[in-house]
């Protein structure tokens, strides 16, 4: 039988929360080896197990996979998150990749100079209410399903679901004139297992703070 994934990456949210919540999402049980000083990244460097010597990467399946989508889409292939045939995939990728560009404004919001920080959030907001959410409630609104593809959960409304809760930490009223957003979220939340994940004591990371950014800094600078 098969062990744990292992995720190898530092204790904060960056390009490993999404790998988290899918994890989560899917049921799956898995172990963290946080790295904690530039030696610990070196030491996979050395050994091999960075392919572009880089993290995230995941101990899965007898495989030390690397780059976050490759990462993802294993997850969503492997546990039944990636549609029912090459079109829903197809729809499920677009929607996923659509909120790439939003969702790489929060991620490194945290880790910006003071300076840029009023800037950033600007954009973010504008760009959330005006641009991408307008987007998502379009396609739940046009099928009237309860998920955004085949009416089945994937991976596409976890990503949005995880998104929808970190823009609402930057922006609390951002889902105010989003009600069928409102209501993903709602119910994604509610699934058994994204539930527990919500939890306090879960393995979901907090919004990266002064000392996550730094340890980030210290590892990668």
């Amino acid at each position: 039988m098969a062990g744990k994934p292992i995720l190898h990456y530092f204790d904060g949210r960056a390009r490993m929360e999404s790998i988290r919540w899918l994890l989560a999402a899917a049921g799956v049980e898995f172990e963290e080896k946080f790295m904690k000083t530039r030696e610990d990244l070196e030491k996979l460097r050395k050994d091999g197990s960075l392919m572009f010597q880089q993290v995230p990467m995941v101990e899965i399946d007898g495989m030390k996979l690397v780059q976050t989508r490759a990462i993802l889409n294993y997850i969503a292939a492997k546990y039944n998150l990636y549609g029912k045939d090459i079109k829903e995939r197809a729809l499920i990728d677009m929607y996923s990749e659509g909120m790439t560009d939003l969702n790489e404004m929060v991620l490194l919001y945290p880790y910006l100079p003071s300076r840029d920080k009023d800037g950033r959030l600007t954009q973010i907001k504008e760009k959330s209410r005006n641009r991408y959410f307008p987007a998502f409630e379009k396609v739940l609104k046009s099928h009237g399903q309860d998920y955004l593809v085949g009416n089945r959960l994937s991976k596409a409304d976890v990503h949005l679901t995880e998104l929808l809760y970190h823009t609402e930490e930057l922006d609390s009223t951002v889902l105010a004139n989003f009600p069928l957003l409102k209501a993903l979220r709602t119910r994604v939340s509610n699934l058994p297992t994204v539930k527990k994940f919500l939890q306090p004591g879960s393995q979901r990371k907090p919004f990266d703070d002064r000392k996550c950014v730094e340890i980030a800094r210290k590892l990668f600078s």
